[in-house]
């Protein structure tokens, strides 16, 4: 029997509800595939600061780094937003990504046809949608050198250097050739020196995947053809910033942020993790949407645990769910037979593994 080690950090506001009904259906996919799954719990964001006065923990990171993978649910909340930067729960996620050299950000946008309504866009625009974010994670704006803040001014630093984009480049294409087969590179390389790298160096990585169509976007088309033709994108390759922003973008085109995971990876080991944020308005009543981050746990056993039958098993089991009509509340609108708890809507799903 195969045996793992999982880092499980459950975070803040909603973070330990979903992450606890992961942790069901995980328990469930285990015993079927005969592998053997061992949680370490660690805190980090707000539950940590306030414990050990930092947002990640020395014990937390060498746990991250002694597992196979990282399961995360979400961190932050108004309690912390007037610390210092450094003291920050979102502090402690770049640190974390930069530690374990996760510097590739997958999140997949897919329209599930149960929820079609969901979405603000017409049901002929967005049906069939099927769309792959693959964002470099570790390096631009967010973590570039020099940077300051003083009383009139303040600036940022966006660097790159070749290195960096070819190895994100390669996951793009890697990605699209299990895919459409198709990458469109996004970026604003009409005024940004960083976004003409990105061309230069993609052009040359796309050599190496005759098999791979590549094409070009600049960022504000992209976002306005995200909601105007989302089917024509397979995969989209981008920079940290801009892929932050159209991430965000793309799972609104499928109507709820509540169904779609993500996977940091590239390094010794992944962070998965909903894309949601802590929602702690919401937080201990019962009504926090899990599919997001359950899905994210069937994409750490397809890419860090190679079990892809188990993988698929859970990502079959969501869509039955979403098919016999269960919903939480954030998707109660749309075809539903029965609204469902947090923990209602996990163990459905485990049932149905």
């Amino acid at each position: 029997m195969n045996k793992y080690k999982i880092c499980v950090i459950k975070g803040d506001g909603i973070g330990p509800e979903i992450v606890d009904e992961t942790i069901k259906v995980l328990d469930a996919v285990s015993h079927k595939f005969n592998f053997s799954l061992e949680y370490d719990y660690k805190l980090m964001g707000g539950a940590a600061y306030d414990v050990f006065g930092e947002p990640l923990p020395d014990e937390t990171l060498q746990s991250a780094l002694d597992s196979d993978a990282v399961l995360f649910g979400a961190i932050g909340g108004a309690k912390w937003d007037n610390l210092p930067r450094e003291k920050r729960p979102e502090s402690g996620l770049l640190k974390i990504r930069k530690a374990l050299g996760a510097f590739a950000n997958l999140r997949p946008a897919v329209i599930y046809d149960e929820l079609i309504g969901a979405s603000s866009l017409k049901p002929e625009v967005i049906q069939g949608t099927d769309i792959l974010v693959v964002r470099e994670l570790t390096g631009g704006i967010y973590f570039g050198q020099p940077r300051q803040k003083d009383e009139n001014s303040a600036y940022n630093t966006m660097i790159y250097s070749a290195d960096e984009i070819e190895r994100i480049a390669k996951i793009a294409f890697e990605a699209a050739l299990k895919r459409d087969k198709k990458v469109c590179m996004v970026d604003k390389a009409n005024v940004l020196e960083t976004s003409q790298l990105w061309r230069e160096v993609t052009q040359e990585v796309a050599k190496d995947y005759p098999d791979v169509t590549l094409e070009y976007m600049y960022v504000d088309n992209a976002a306005m053809q995200l909601v105007r033709n989302p089917k024509q994108f397979d995969v989209i390759l981008t920079e940290n910033l801009f892929g932050d922003i159209l991430s965000d973008e793309a799972s609104m085109v499928c109507g709820s942020i509540g169904l779609l995971p993500s996977a940091s990876i590239g390094g010794k080991v992944g962070i998965y993790e909903p894309i949601h944020g802590s929602a702690p308005d919401i937080a201990g009543q019962g009504i926090a949407n899990p599919l997001a981050t359950i899905l994210s746990a069937a994409m750490m056993l397809r890419y860090a645990l190679n079990q892809d039958q188990a993988a698929q098993a859970i990502e079959d089991a969501v869509k039955q769910a979403l098919a016999q009509g269960y919903r939480t509340k954030d998707i109660a609108n749309y075809d539903a037979k029965e609204i469902c708890t947090t923990a209602e809507m996990g163990s459905i799903v485990a049932g149905l593994i």
